[in-house]
């Protein structure tokens, strides 16, 4: 007997929001290569001057490297901190660690508006406004989030008897999650650490909220020129973000599938 069949309405249903999502954005691409000098569709041919005015602009270089950088080291502190949660939730298995998950999740579940307000405010009396590390701390603990849901995700179809094999063998506790656990719950890992880059790179609220000079990132760049002059650089910046969202997302389904053949 044959699978389910999804009928004509819930295929149209499909294909409509799929294009509702995406022309959004490829709109972006032709308007990223407007001869004009506002954002706006190309009028006598398509231009590459944009592109090679971001490339030549320090404030647009700048604003890049800034975010560049922020996301590596929140994406490191997310990684490291919710992957150790995410191991130490499913080591203790307890009713009580489900409220514990829960919590961890509490960055994403909010408004993000609250949350900037009340980083705002403890920061004030911290003295980390405006500071690198300020912004790490804060891209950090809100990207926790999705590497604790895709690692609790992998290490539920993790064999427990592994680790008992490892321990039973005299295997300490780090071995044991280094040689063992790691290396089976590694793809989790590493799209928990990807949506946790996605997230710091284009993360803009909480930026506006607790940095100003010091503290200037790409998508605080793209907010500003909006405000101000209608750049159509900011149209070659959507699109350079897309391609590294989309490379990122397609390095992640490999990762999965080159994974579930070993």
């Amino acid at each position: 007997m044959g699978g389910y069949r999804p009928g004509w309405l819930n295929s149209s249903i499909a294909w409509m929001t799929a294009i509702y999502l995406i022309v959004p954005v490829t709109i972006v691409i032709p308007v990223s290569l407007t001869d004009q000098r506002f954002l706006s569709l190309p009028q006598e041919g398509l231009s590459l001057q944009h592109y090679a005015a971001l490339l030549g602009s320090e404030a647009w270089r700048g604003a890049i490297g800034q975010s560049f950088l922020i996301a590596l080291a929140s994406t490191a502190l997310a990684v490291i901190a919710g992957t150790l949660c995410s191991v130490g939730f499913w080591r203790i298995g307890r009713r009580s660690t489900e409220l514990l998950r829960a919590v961890m999740l509490l960055p994403i579940i909010i408004p993000s508006i609250v949350y900037a307000v009340g980083l705002y405010r403890s920061y004030a009396l911290a003295g980390l406004l405006d500071s690198f590390v300020g912004v790490v701390l804060a891209h950090g603990v809100t990207g926790i989030p999705y590497v604790v849901v895709t690692v609790s995700t992998a290490l539920a179809a993790f064999d427990p008897r592994l680790e008992q094999a490892s321990r039973g063998m005299g295997a300490t506790l780090w071995q044991t999650l280094r040689w063992v656990i790691i290396p089976r719950i590694l793809p989790g890992i590493v799209s928990g650490g990807i949506f946790a880059f996605i997230h710091s790179w284009d993360e803009l609220l909480i930026v506006l909220f607790i940095a100003s000079r010091n503290v200037f990132t790409l998508p605080r760049k793209i907010w500003d020129g909006i405000n101000e002059n209608m750049d159509p650089a900011m149209a070659a910046v959507a699109v350079l973000l897309v391609m590294l969202t989309v490379a990122l997302l397609v390095a992640d389904m490999t990762l999965r599938r080159s994974r579930e053949k070993v």
